[in-house]
């Protein structure tokens, strides 16, 4: 009985009822390649889906509910609880990100209806932002950076929002940060670079992580893991010397590190150049 009611074919327009989509929207899925029908009949066209399709056809009608993109629809759709996990977790930052964006453009809406402030600003007032709102920026940029490197099956899509988020997560750090942020957030571009397989930038980067450090005195794990980014910049660029002569300097560094797990983190990523 549970195998023929797996097995039941549903008109298009019961099974869009049954979804919560609208049949053009199915049409349009199908198309895309996003959500194929069980059968459609040669001649007439007629599309026919099975009920155990039901599920996935729910799910796409509740992310694109959520705003998401058909390219990152089909990429949840077909990814593993984990990674599907990931992707949501990218889509919610990008949703943080917006709502601060909107909440800034609602205060000044009501500054100039309820206070009748000027609508034309100078243009240091129009891009001034307040210090705690850049600190969150930078730390949720840089998290959701991490979130995408992580990913297995990145899009090219998502290699550009990687690589956008890791330079304004960059920028607002130097607006608010302390040298040490800067470092990181230069060591992070490099990493990100390194990933998409750009030498050029990955190194630049990775010097001005470990000049941050020597200049500003910052030792412990964020100098090795400045010497552990020009190593794997080099490896990249195929110097192999200068990548064995870096990956020397971090491991000899890696023993003043206080913490254990960060000594850890660090061997295990030299461990992958």
């Amino acid at each position: 009985m549970l195998r023929a009611m797996d097995d039941e074919r549903l008109s298009i327009g019961r099974f869009a009822r049954l979804a919560g989509l609208s049949v053009g929207a199915l049409r349009h899925y199908h198309e895309q390649g996003l959500l194929e029908p069980a059968s459609v009949d040669p001649d007439t066209g007629y599309r026919s889906y099975r009920r155990d399709q039901l599920n996935d056809a729910r799910l796409v009608a509740r992310l694109r509910a959520l705003d998401i993109g058909l390219p990152a629809v089909r990429a949840i759709l077909h990814a593993h609880p984990t990674q599907r996990r990931q992707l949501l977790a990218a889509h919610r930052s990008r949703l943080q990100a917006l709502l601060a964006r909107t909440t800034r453009q609602i205060h000044w809406l009501n500054q100039a209806i309820d206070h009748e402030e000027p609508i034309m600003t100078t243009r240091a007032e129009a891009t001034t932002v307040d210090a705690g709102t850049r600190r969150a920026l930078a730390v949720d940029l840089f998290n959701h950076v991490w979130t995408l490197l992580e990913l297995a099956d990145r899009t090219p899509l998502l290699d550009d929002e990687m690589l956008h988020a890791a330079h304004a997560s960059r920028y607002h750090w130097g607006e608010v940060g302390e040298p040490v942020n800067l470092a990181r957030g230069e060591w992070q571009c490099s990493r990100v670079y390194a990933v998409l397989g750009r030498t050029e930038p990955a190194m630049w980067h990775a010097r001005r992580c470990l000049a941050l450090c020597e200049e500003h005195g910052i030792g412990d794990f964020d100098i090795a893991f400045a010497w552990e980014a020009v190593a794997r910049a080099a490896r990249i660029a195929g110097d192999h010397a200068e990548a064995d002569a870096a990956l020397a300097r971090s491991r000899e560094l890696a023993a003043a590190i206080a913490e254990d797990d960060d000594r850890e983190l660090l061997l295990g990523d030299l461990a992958t150049i």
